[in-house]
């Protein structure tokens, strides 16, 4: 089985740069706000508007798979909305047109991991699902490490507005090369009924999936790309040096247990085992920070990079849920289930932070953590304990 064609190339380039916009927008805040005048809340906002877009998108772009395939959908909407996102924050003047930028560029990334999934999912074995699925999602959240110092370096030597116009182009180039390179799956003859929500909806054993999916990915990208730092800094008095190691050392776990999620899963004898070895461990580390939020930080760090690497069984998931979708219902049930995970995290992020300042207004910093803390480990074991009621997945189709 080949994994490294030019056709996975060009579409990890796809995912990483999608994962890249998505973490941007944190290193920009401190020149945003001194140009266009963009307040910590403006850029609240349109990091959470890439969010609804992108979920919003995941019905249309699994339609778009089934019909079209992914060489075009995957193309023409990073062209469109990633390439014409970067150019619209580029010309950025005013607050709004950051959140039309986002929106465009949240548009515009919504096929860039479904695309490949649903190339795993018609093209390879069954099997081979998890690896391919966590391999690619390793590779990829390599675009979140260049999101941060990376990026610094090049708007300090640039300028921010010339790194955009940059951005829109590599884009450019990427979509031009997914259309180049990427071969659809064979279509499937019209022995196959046409698949839709509905039938998805009566699939009694994605049920207890979907709260697992909504959480899990949620908390850790959360707390690694809005919470580490204020918590560093307001409970253990860390300076912007050490919050930049930390959150970059979570970052590195979370890449590392993308990367470990196809060997986890053959060593715990399937996906859905590996989820529950995996989810144990995020809500152990979780529990010890509720309860114990001003650790000294060492302690702190090894419990986020522990959680950045057990937080990264979204592959597992959608191997463990890919296995009860019929061939028909590839494309519209890898979307529908990622829907359910991308909009967790932009939900978890909007209500968090109305969670927060509550509790910042009752508690001293740790405590104020703590409740934050337990906003995110509370859904998280609802989800587990859900997630014992799923089927493991047949025999035969047991993802590794």
């Amino acid at each position: 089985m080949r994994i490294f064609t030019a056709s996975l190339v060009s579409l990890v380039l796809a995912y990483m740069l999608s994962q890249f916009y998505r973490a941007f927008l944190a290193v920009l805040s401190p020149v945003l706000q001194d140009q266009i005048g963009a307040s910590p809340g403006d850029l609240a906002l349109s990091s959470g508007l890439w969010f609804v877009a992108f979920a919003l998108m995941q019905m249309p772009v699994g339609a778009a798979l089934d019909r079209f395939g992914p060489r075009r959908t995957v193309a023409w909407l990073l062209a469109l909305g990633g390439a014409g996102g970067a150019l619209i924050f580029a010309q950025a003047s005013a607050p709004w047109h950051l959140h039309l930028a986002m929106t465009a560029l949240g548009i515009g990334c919504s096929p860039a991991l479904m695309g490949p999934y649903y190339i795993f999912a018609r093209d390879y074995p069954p099997a081979s699902f998890g690896m391919l699925a966590g391999l690619l999602v390793g590779f990829g959240s390599l675009g979140n490490i260049l999101g941060a110092s990376p990026l610094v370096w090049v708007i300090d030597a640039a300028g921010w507005r010339e790194t955009l116009w940059g951005l829109a182009a590599v884009t450019l180039m990427v979509a031009a090369l997914v259309l180049a390179c990427v071969r659809d799956p064979a279509r499937l003859g019209s022995e196959h009924p046409q698949g839709s929500v509905g039938q998805i909806l009566r699939l009694r054993a994605l049920w207890f999936i979907l709260p697992l999916f909504a959480v899990n990915y949620a908390v850790t990208a959360a707390i690694r790309g809005l919470w580490a730092a204020p918590y560093l800094e307001q409970v253990h008095g860390a300076d912007a040096t050490q919050i930049g190691r930390v959150t970059l050392a979570m970052g590195l776990a979370m890449v590392a247990g993308s990367f470990a999620v196809g060997p986890a899963a053959r060593l715990a004898g399937s996906a859905r085992r590996a989820v529950i070895v995996f989810s144990a461990i995020m809500i152990a580390v979780m529990t010890a920070m509720w309860l114990n939020p001003a650790l000294p930080l060492g302690v702190i760090t090894a419990c986020l990079v522990v959680l950045g690497f057990f937080g990264s069984a979204y592959p597992l998931l959608m191997a463990h849920g890919r296995t009860f979708l019929p061939p028909h219902l590839v494309g519209r049930g890898v979307t529908f289930l990622n829907m359910f995970s991308i909009g967790g995290v932009g939900i978890m992020q909007f209500a968090s932070r109305p969670v927060y300042r509550a509790a910042e207004a009752a508690y001293p910093p740790a405590e104020a953590f703590a409740m934050l803390w337990l906003f995110f480990l509370i859904p998280l074991a609802v989800g587990f304990l859900l997630y014992f009621l799923t089927p493991e997945a047949h025999p035969h189709e047991a993802p590794a």
